[in-house]
């Protein structure tokens, strides 16, 4: 399966960006600030814990046990500067730590209907097998 993270609007302290599955539009995204500004894998400012986003590139996705949120989630693998960086419902900047928060966009710096639009994806996620996320 091939999910596609296309980041379409870069704030001062988040990012938005539009989630396809296997080319299809799924639902929208929100991140912390980007500071992979070269869109190159690399960060050109210093990774500030809890608000900055992964670099650009593919990573392959797994679902396991979230200790954190204590029930199985997508997770990203190898990312370089992240550990635990996941795939979960949360409605804001301050709700992501790295990670990436589904949703509508709905809302200026937020997304809404997390926990819908996640109740949606998992089980597509669940039942696939070699998940790779590219973020472009």
């Amino acid at each position: 399966m091939k999910l596609q993270l296309k980041r379409i609007y870069f704030a001062p302290d988040y990012t938005i960006g539009k989630l396809s599955i296997d080319g299809i539009p799924f639902c929208d995204v929100l991140e912390d600030r980007n500071r992979d500004t070269n869109k190159d894998g690399k960060l050109e400012t210093p990774k500030v814990f809890g608000e900055t986003c992964i670099p650009f590139g593919t990573y392959q996705v797994t679902i396991n046990m979230s200790t954190r949120f204590k029930r199985e989630l997508p997770l990203l693998l190898n990312v370089p500067g992240f550990d635990g960086i996941r795939i979960h419902p949360g409605n804001m900047a301050a709700d992501t730590h790295g990670c990436l928060l589904v949703g509508i966009n709905d809302v200026k710096g937020r997304v809404s209907q997390s926990q819908v639009t996640f109740s949606k994806l998992f089980p597509i996620l669940k039942k696939a097998t070699n998940i790779q996320i590219e973020i472009v």
